[in-house]
Formats: C-alpha cells, structure tokens, sequence
C-alpha cells in the first residue's frame, strides 16, 4: 500500500481515539480528510479544527466529492463500525481501498523502526510515556496514542518519521498486523471475551503477537506473565525494576535497575503502583532504544500523563475529584489501590458507567467485588457502544451484587446532585463509555466548593 499515490482519506469512525491519532498524523502530511462518526464530540471538534470535514449521518450523499475518487481515495474503517454501515457498504462496493484502522497502522510502522506496547491494561499510559520518552530525548519519533496526552494536549507526538510508537491493540486481534523492533506486554488479563471465546485463545494471540516482533528484536515482559522475554516490574527482582521506591510530595521517586546497572533517583508524578510499573517499562524500552539516563530523568520529570487516565479535576485540601478510564475489573481494582495509598482513611465515593453488556455479562461477580471495596457507589445504564442489549444483562443486576450497602443506580443528570448528598472526601468517575462527557459538568459544579 503507498500512502504517498493517496490524496484524500476518509475514516468511518473518525471520532474513535485511535482513527482519529490516523486522521491527525495525514492531515500533518497534507492528505485531504474527512470522516463520519455518530456523535460529535471533544474529538471530532478538534478535527473540525483542523480542517477535516466530519459529519453525523450515515449517509453517502453528505459524503465531499473529492473523497468519493476511488482511485485518490483510502477508506480507513474501525472494526466497531457495523457491516450495515452504508457508507462502509458504499466503498466496498465500488472499488475503493477500504482497509481496518490496524492495516493502515501497520503499513506507517513497517517502514520505521517501530516500538509496540501490548497488554490488556496499561497500554495508553505506557504509549504516551515512551512517545514523550522519545520525544524528550529528540528521537525522530511519531507517537500514536490512544487517549489525549496531557502534555501535548493531542493523542498524537509528531517529531520525526523514522521511529514510531504504537499501541498494540488485542481487540479484533488487531495488534497481529504489526512487525515491531521492540515490543512490550503488560498484561494479559481476561478481557475482549466477545471476540476470543475463552482466556485460553486471548493468551493464544499474545503468544502470536510475540512472534511477530522482527529478528533480533526484543520483547519485554510484566514480571509474572506466562510468555518469555526481558522481564519488569516494582520491587520485584526484574530484569528491569523501580527499587528504593518512596513517596515524596505526592510523587514517586526510585531507583531504576537494569541488567547492568543501577540508576538513582527518578522521579514520577503519576500515582499507583500500576503507573510506575509502566513507567519502569518506558524506561526500559526507551533505554534499548538508545536514550541517555540524564535525558530521560527530565522527561520523566515533566510526563503529566493521559486525560482520563487518573486525571486529577479538583485537588483541595478537602475535596478530591479523579477522573479515569477503567473499566474493567483489573483497572478499577488499581484506581482503588491508587486511592488509598494517596489518600489512606478518607471516604471514596465511586460513579461507574459499565461499558459494553457482554463484558459486564463476562465479568459481573469481579465487578462487583472491585467495587464493593469502595465506601460508596453509583452506578449508571451501560453503554453499550457497538454491541444490543443481552436480556436480564443491566446495571441493576451488577448493582444486586454489590456487597456495599450504600449503593444506588442513577441517571446522568442526577450524578451532580448525588455528589452533593454524599460525605466523601474523594469522588471518582470511571467507564469508558460517555461518562467522559460529564467531566466537564462536574469539575464546574464543584469547582468553587471545598
């Protein structure tokens, strides 16, 4: 595929946070863009601003006639678009070149030197922390991102085009049309069930992921997983391990030991134990791939980390609101553990937006468990993105199940007001769903308060 002999390209689901990492990197290199997506939203504005013509209808007539050339025309599509799309049924059917987000991503990266983050969890955070890793240490690097870095303010770091960052995406099995240099797993937790079946073949495909990584690569491991490579961890006996750690005015600091050496004295302003492991492995990729310690000291410094990934809205002395992604049991269990070592003995209110009915349907007896370890909880409707209802599948049978007794199911208009009813010290939004729309809202209304 040559991207170069392509004028315009046009996404089906231009609004995802990985299409739309695609749709920024060919603007920046002067293709034409355009796109659908169902919504409007933070994301598909920014585009907007960029030039790139979105609309909201799945109809091909509100399609520019510059993107219906097949001959000019990529046609980049995500795998949660439905095969009724019209639109999507429209370019199949006329000899357009309609590829998945993961075939266009692959094609950019087989032409670079390419380092791939893999897992179930801990991808975005660890994506954008080796992008700004790279970037700090001025590696020639183009960093796709799948949430919106806080330091760039973009879900894409543009800085050169021999090196690339990428994440390695498990769902559809999408990560195996990579051929990364350098490559990571973080996790390998039971998760995307819709599509693997069982955890069994979940693990299968991380298997086939590790061998897709080029001769003479190199493939690190979470310290514990089943898979072998160069392994890392906190306080764990890795290869690559955070040693010495303390907490320091609400940072961390460590020390960092490689197979050959110990390098004192990072520092780390992301909390958890789950996001220093991810630095550890930023760290550890960025240094095989050729990055000075001083540099890398001052660029780990100045990582801000991920909107929606244990983002701090308000931060007073009395009162807390922390925003986050998680949204599967794996991850709410490390909100919770984040929380309580930041903020031992203060009383944690928690708001869930359940995403997708066959994965709260896989995981509901582990949801309930995570989320009964909270001091109060709220749970909204699921969002189902791509997927129709299961019957009997709902939040109030989630909810039935949570051990906590102060425990209630509410609408999103009623989040605001069920923040002011409460005596927490600490408030958390978590989902993957449309919750994130809500931020806003709520960090206004408390804003001014405590």
């Amino acid at each position: 595929m040559n991207f170069k002999s392509v004028n315009n390209v046009y996404f089906i689901g231009i609004g995802g946070i990985g299409m739309s990492a695609l749709a920024r990197y060919f603007v920046a290199y002067g293709k034409q863009v355009g796109g659908y997506d169902k919504t409007s939203t933070e994301i598909t504005k920014a585009l907007e601003d960029l030039g790139v013509q979105v609309h909201f209808e799945d109809d091909i007539a509100l399609v520019d006639s510059k993107f219906l050339n097949p001959e000019q025309t990529l046609v980049v599509y995500t795998p949660a678009i439905p095969n009724s799309h019209s639109e999507f049924q429209y370019f199949k059917a006329n000899g357009f070149n309609v590829v998945k987000r993961s075939v266009a991503l692959g094609e950019i990266t087989k032409q670079t030197q390419c380092l791939a983050v893999a897992g179930t969890h801990g991808k975005t955070t660890t994506t954008s922390i080796l992008g700004h890793l790279l970037n700090e240490c001025n590696a020639p690097v183009t960093a796709f991102l799948g949430g919106i870095s806080e330091n760039y303010n973009s879900n894409l770091i543009l800085n050169g085009t021999e090196t690339t960052v990428v994440e390695a995406d498990e769902f559809d099995r999408s990560f195996l049309t990579l051929a990364p240099d350098i490559a990571c797993i973080t996790s390998m937790d039971a998760d995307h069930l819709d599509i693997y079946g069982d955890a069994s073949e979940l693990h299968k495909s991380f298997k086939e992921f590790s061998e897709c990584i080029k001769p003479n690569g190199k493939l690190f491991v979470k310290n514990g997983l089943s898979l072998e490579g160069i392994t890392y961890g906190v306080e764990d006996n890795s290869d690559y391990e955070a040693q010495n750690v303390r907490i320091e005015n609400g940072a961390y600091i460590f020390d960092l030991k490689t197979p050959q050496n110990i390098f004192e004295a990072f520092t780390f302003h992301l909390p958890g134990r789950h996001n220093l492991s991810n630095a550890v492995i930023g760290l550890a990729m960025a240094i095989e791939y050729g990055c000075d310690i001083p540099d890398l000291k001052t660029g780990l410094d100045a990582y801000r980390g991920v909107k929606r990934r244990f983002t701090y809205q308000i931060k007073t002395k009395d009162f807390v609101y922390i925003d986050d992604y998680a949204h599967h049991p794996t991850e709410i269990n490390a909100v919770h553990a984040a929380v309580r070592e930041m903020y031992p003995n203060k009383s944690v209110l928690v708001i869930f937006q359940p995403h997708l009915f066959s994965r709260t349907k896989d995981f509901v007896d582990e949801f309930a468990e995570s989320l009964s370890n909270f001091d109060e909880v709220l749970l909204l409707d699921i969002y189902p993105a791509r997927e129709l209802p299961i019957e009997g599948v709902t939040s109030n049978w989630l909810l039935n199940k949570v051990e906590n007794l102060n425990k209630k199911l509410i609408l999103k208009s009623e989040i605001i007001q069920s923040i002011k009813k409460s005596d927490a010290d600490i408030v958390l939004t978590l989902g993957a769903g449309d919750i994130g729309e809500e931020v806003k809202y709520i960090k206004a209304a408390f804003s001014n308060e405590g």
